[in-house]
């Protein structure tokens, strides 16, 4: 006959520990605050701060790869979106010659619609300052601007019905 082992051990056979002995070991051994924070690990992200033109060094060679493909170019977008910075015109501006290079330009719509969300309550002062600074690149790849296509106004919406009077 075969003989049916456990997975899990019986509750009897395993050691448990009560209640009071976990409140007498927490008691005996005190712990001073500062102990406590000396115990903690620092998390530290880098010995030196990164300058700015190593940060859009690294992304305009990020975007300038020849074997870059949808998904990168979604990634890389992404993290320049959760970062708290509207990303400089040369790094839009690689990021769209990697659209045109896979082909795909509803990316290349999203990427402007991202970055004049991320100029946030400045739209007024940064929006037409990089689309001054992309127009080249935007004329070079025959990407049009949000505007020029209609996004800028919702397709679907209805008037205020406050103010039809």
């Amino acid at each position: 006959m075969f003989r049916m082992m456990r997975a899990v051990p019986r509750m009897a056979n395993m050691r448990q520990a009560t209640i009071k002995s976990q409140t007498v070991k927490a008691v005996t051994k005190k712990v001073s605050l500062t102990q406590a924070a000396k115990n903690i690990p620092a998390r530290t992200m880098a010995s030196q701060a990164q300058s700015n033109q190593d940060f859009d060094s690294q992304y305009i060679a990020y975007f300038n790869r020849p074997d870059i493909d949808g998904w990168e170019i979604r990634k890389g977008m992404g993290d320049l979106a959760a970062l708290d910075l509207v990303p400089e015109p040369q790094i839009v501006a690689a990021a769209l010659r990697a659209c045109r290079r896979i082909n795909d330009f509803s990316l290349t719509t999203r990427i402007l619609e991202v970055v004049k969300i991320k100029c946030g309550d400045r739209e007024s002062e940064i929006w037409p300052y990089m689309l001054q600074e992309l127009a080249p690149t935007l004329s070079e790849l025959g990407i049009p601007t949000p505007k020029k296509m209609g996004y800028d106004q919702p397709e679907l919406a209805l008037p205020n019905p406050y103010n039809i009077h």
